[in-house]
């Protein structure tokens, strides 16, 4: 391999890595920024991974770091960094798969964790004195609020206690007022869908990107190797 193609490779790779590292880093920044502004993280505790913001920092806190590897293995043609880069990034890439996977065969029994934590939140906001659990009454208030709903599966599951946010007048200030009917379970389900669908699309797009990057790093390791260099 003459010098040039090396430098079209070592060129290719920087760009490669230092948007796979721009993306990582706007999913981290993304994941905080949600996780500091939603209303829900009170309410879902059991399964940890089913809730986006979790998902999205530690992936792309994972994924800065691993790219951060390759931008100097190429930049530097330091076969010890090329080598990690490869292995930590293959890895990364199997474990991505492998959360699909999960996610695809096991979204039933997820759906059953989600449903039980909002049952327990529920009861944990009926059983609760007047200054007792204010982060999940603020937030149960929150998403019944947002998502025009009332209770996890309908108005029923507050055995006639429902709190003002189930109101579904404008502005809620009588005593005598209707509430919304429909539960919040199926409209917090909805809205986790359409943000793993987002997050899909993305983490899509970063695999290619990935990829490509995987099948750069044997050439360049390959080289470095054949002419002795690499190692400092």
């Amino acid at each position: 391999m003459d010098r040039s193609c090396v430098n079209c490779l070592k060129t290719l790779m920087i760009f490669l890595n230092f948007l796979c590292w721009l993306c990582g880093a706007f999913v981290v920044a993304f994941g905080i920024f949600q996780g500091m502004h939603s209303k829900f993280a009170s309410l879902v505790t059991t399964f940890w991974p089913i809730y986006p913001a979790n998902t999205l920092v530690v992936t792309g806190t994972i994924v800065t770091c691993v790219c951060y590897l390759g931008v100097l293995g190429a930049m530097k043609e330091n076969r010890c960094l090329l080598i990690s880069f490869f292995l930590l990034l293959f890895i990364l890439m199997l474990v991505e798969l492998a959360m699909a996977c999960v996610f695809l065969v096991y979204n039933r029994v997820i759906d059953t964790y989600f449903e039980k934590d909002l049952m327990k939140s529920l009861q944990i906001y009926s059983e609760s004195g007047p200054e007792e659990n204010n982060i999940i009454k603020d937030d149960f208030d929150a998403v019944q609020h947002l998502f025009r709903c009332c209770g996890v599966h309908g108005e029923a599951d507050w055995m006639g206690n429902a709190p003002i946010s189930c109101c579904n007048q404008d502005p809620c200030n009588s005593s005598i007022h209707g509430n919304w009917q429909e539960g919040c379970l199926n409209k917090l389900r909805n809205w986790f869908a359409g943000n793993y669908r987002s997050t899909g699309a993305g983490v899509v797009a970063m695999f290619i990107i990935q990829f490509t990057c995987l099948c750069f790093t044997v050439p360049l390791f390959c080289h470095f190797s054949r002419n002795g260099l690499g190692y400092l």
